[in-house]
């Protein structure tokens, strides 16, 4: 019967679902057997010991003076108090070996779940190469990557032109790409940051053109989204002479584009402060105090489809969802071309709420949502708006949409790509591969 054969891909899910299984077995075996109830005591204030240090670390966001010193402190003291009566309980090799039997299990059960679930890439497309392609060069960005990699003269090798903004002015690049276009330009390209590559971006997507993303910038979290290289700047401009594209969406805050997110409340006040270029952690202890409890600015409200948020400390709506249960990969988008807008909202009204955060997605004080409009109202005629990084104030109330499909954006033949999500680990899900054939 050849047909009902096992095959070796269905082998190794099956059995690396059984060693998930058998190594989370065994570590908690051998706590309660080898230890009683002083294992279970040391999981008990561990767990308690976290909760604690979240308080902690909320109330040294939320004061000033005394106050805050005394909260770090206490999210310092905490943990190390965990560690020394772990250490004086003479359970350390156990908890250790615990541990390490705890990580074997969750990276067994990834990887028996993640071969289990199916994953679609993003769909590329031939096109012919760009005969005239523009590209927009910001010298200041990532501290000076266009220089230090040499891209101008690279691109310009590749046979685009190259505009190298001034730094010391102010220039309008969104004019200045409709002009590129306008002389025949077939492809517009930014080497800067993401705010830059909004502008820009938006140019393509009204003219039809494709967008070449050279990732020069600080963070470059859309070219991290697209599989591009961050590391590796030159190896984007590969996509003038062997490229293929990408369909993808665009956020909008009223007729403005983003690329990445559209962020309201405590970020966006404290990104206003003409202080926070110059000391952005210095500025944000200034300022949080007030903002994260709401004793300056607006107090907002939230509308998605038909959930409305009360009071939110921090709102992100983002050009499609964020990944959501896997701390390793958070700030990532498995996709850009799924047609809707992601928005996560923060609400937190006490330090034992603060510390419920750790539980993620399954916090009473997390909302994370998906829709095609997300409205951001207030109790303000306008409010302070995070676009992208860049500082606006947008009269109230604050209307974000996406356009799917909006943007061709030009990428490497050959690129790292977008790594796959890690699925949340569901032990009966695991249960089921570990028995069946």
């Amino acid at each position: 019967m050849g047909g009902d054969r096992e095959t070796p891909a269905a082998r190794a899910q099956r059995w690396s679902a059984r060693l998930a299984i058998a190594a989370a077995v065994t570590a908690v075996a051998l706590l309660v057997l080898v230890a009683g109830l002083r294992g279970i005591g040391l999981v008990a204030i561990a767990l308690a010991g976290t909760a604690v240090t979240a308080a902690a670390l909320w109330w040294a966001l939320t004061r000033r003076g005394l106050v805050r010193a005394c909260a770090v402190a206490l999210a310092v003291a905490v943990p190390v108090a965990v560690i020394w009566l772990t250490i004086a309980s003479r359970l350390l090799w156990l908890v250790a070996l615990c541990l390490a039997l705890g990580v074997l299990a969750a990276g067994a059960g990834w990887s028996a779940l993640a071969a289990a679930g199916e994953h679609k890439a993003q769909p590329a497309y031939g096109t012919p190469r760009p005969v005239r392609p523009f590209l927009i060069m910001n010298p200041r960005s990532g501290d000076g990557k266009v220089e230090r990699f040499g891209l101008k003269e690279k691109a310009e090798s590749a046979g685009a032109k190259v505009a190298l903004l001034d730094p010391d002015r102010r220039t309008d690049v969104a004019a200045l790409a409709r002009e590129a276009v306008a002389e025949g330009a077939d492809l517009l390209g930014v080497a800067g940051g993401d705010g830059t590559q909004a502008l820009v971006a938006g140019v393509a997507a009204e003219h039809g053109i494709p967008f070449l993303v050279v990732p020069a910038g600080t963070r470059n979290h859309f070219a991290l989204d697209l599989g591009l290289d961050r590391d590796d700047p030159p190896a984007s401009l590969e996509a003038l002479t062997d490229g293929v594209e990408l369909r993808v969406d665009l956020g909008f805050v009223g007729d403005r584009v983003f690329v990445n997110n559209a962020s309201f409340g405590a970020y966006a006040e404290v990104v206003q402060s003409d202080a926070y270029r110059a000391d952005k952690l210095r500025t944000t202890l200034d300022l949080f105090p007030d903002v994260l409890t709401q004793r300056v600015g607006p107090r907002l409200t939230v509308r998605v489809s038909d959930v409305t948020i009360d009071a939110p400390q921090a709102v992100l709506v983002s050009n499609n969802p964020y990944r959501m249960g896997d701390p390793a990969a958070l700030g990532r988008r498995d996709r850009l071309d799924t047609g809707a807008l992601g928005m996560l909202s923060i609400t937190v009204g006490s330090a034992a709420q603060a510390a419920t955060l750790l539980r993620g997605d399954r916090s009473s004080g997390l909302t994370a949502l998906t829709a095609r409009e997300v409205v951001v109202d207030a109790d303000a005629p306008e409010i302070p708006v995070g676009l992208d990084g860049e500082a606006l104030t947008l009269p109230t109330p604050v209307r974000c949409t996406i356009k799917p499909g909006a943007l061709r954006v030009r990428v490497p033949r050959h690129r790292p790509g977008v790594p796959r999500a890690r699925p949340r680990l569901d032990w009966r899900k695991l249960t089921v591969l570990a028995v069946a054939r």
